[in-house]
């Protein structure tokens, strides 16, 4: 999922995309082709570092090409409508597909490769397996298509940006939360992150915890973090953790299974606990409504939806673009979870 200044983005985040649609132009000096191959190589000789304001709008005739790591999903769903909002805004057809599921690889590099076959404007990927798909990111330079990868990163110098979440100050956010959330307190915060190995996991733990040591009052102790990615292990995890710490307040989960699991542990202990999460799901949803839950951080699918498909704009019109773009993210809680910049951001 940025400087902790800057957070929620819940006014920035969507004052941003707006912003972005403010500044369009139908003005380009280029033609598709020479604009995309200009695209690749301002972007690889220019460095910048924020996403310009510039989206030169199109003529209705180019496709921009999107394979996302799922489709069913509400996330994925999500990101597709931003898309598509942005191809609107901006006159460009949008072509959204991804696999039944996150685990179907083969699949996905099928409809990369069909992708390529159609000669798109620009290609958005959101790589299952990075590795994987360097061999058809390779034909995707040769054939001069602008690439952008959204969600994640590959392990290749050959998309010209990574629109993603700025996972490490979306955890922080949620620190400066819970900090918040037991002002007048003392006793412990328990952690249970979901992995300790993939950087999305290791930064939504370090987040978290480098913030709240950095800006808990003393009366705030924060336990070692626990590793737990399943619901059932999570709140086997949640239990332990308050079982060994009578004096426990708090307690953060690090993604949907980590905070889930968090929830139902407190529950069946009978313990009341401040609980933070991380993403959404029907089960902190449900909890942050009925008061179980204090809030958590989701990510902004629908923004990244959007500004993946503005940079490959740019990238098709030879405007520099930074490395990586932040696709911004929100801090939800019973006062603002049925609000209606937050609720399309909500994923199940």
């Amino acid at each position: 999922m940025r400087p902790i200044g800057r957070i929620v983005a819940v006014a920035a985040a969507g004052t941003m995309a707006f912003g972005l649609a403010a500044c369009s132009t139908s003005n380009t000096s280029e033609s598709g082709s020479d604009a995309a191959a200009s695209g690749s190589d301002s972007a690889s000789k220019e460095e910048v570092t924020e996403q310009s304001d510039e989206v030169p709008a199109g003529d209705g005739t180019k496709t921009i090409y999107l394979v996302s790591k799922g489709f069913q999903h509400r996330f994925w769903q999500a990101v597709k409508e931003g898309a598509e909002d942005a191809g609107k805004e901006f006159n460009y057809k949008i072509q959204f597909v991804g696999p039944d599921d996150e685990t179907k690889v083969t699949q996905q590099l099928d409809q990369l490769q069909a992708a390529l076959d159609t000669s798109p404007a620009a290609i958005g990927l959101a790589a299952l397996d990075s590795g994987a798909a360097t061999p058809l990111l390779t034909q995707i330079e040769s054939a001069g298509i602008p690439l952008v990868a959204f969600d994640s990163g590959v392990d290749s110098d050959l998309p010209l940006t990574t629109v993603s979440t700025d996972n490490k100050a979306a955890a922080a956010e949620a620190a400066k939360h819970m900090i918040e959330l037991l002002d007048g307190k003392t006793g412990s915060v328990g952690v249970i992150c979901h992995d300790a190995t993939s950087t999305t996991g290791k930064q939504r733990c370090d987040g978290f915890k480098e913030y709240f040591k950095a800006n808990a009052p003393e009366g705030l102790k924060l336990l070692e973090e626990q590793i737990a990615g399943e619901v059932g292990k999570a709140a086997d995890t949640s239990k332990a953790i308050i079982q060994a710490n009578d004096d426990i307040v708090g307690m953060y989960g690090s993604n949907e299974a980590a905070a889930s699991g968090a929830i139902q542990g407190a529950n069946e202990s009978g313990k009341t606990l401040t609980v933070v999460g991380f993403d959404s799901g029907k089960t902190q949803i449900a909890a942050i409504k009925d008061g179980t839950q204090a809030g958590a951080i989701t990510q902004a699918p629908k923004l990244m939806g959007y500004k993946t498909v503005t940079a490959a704009i740019q990238a098709i019109n030879g405007i520099a673009l930074p490395k990586t773009i932040d696709s911004g993210f929100y801090w939800y809680d019973a006062s603002n979870i049925d609000s209606d910049k937050v609720a399309p951001n909500l994923y199940e």
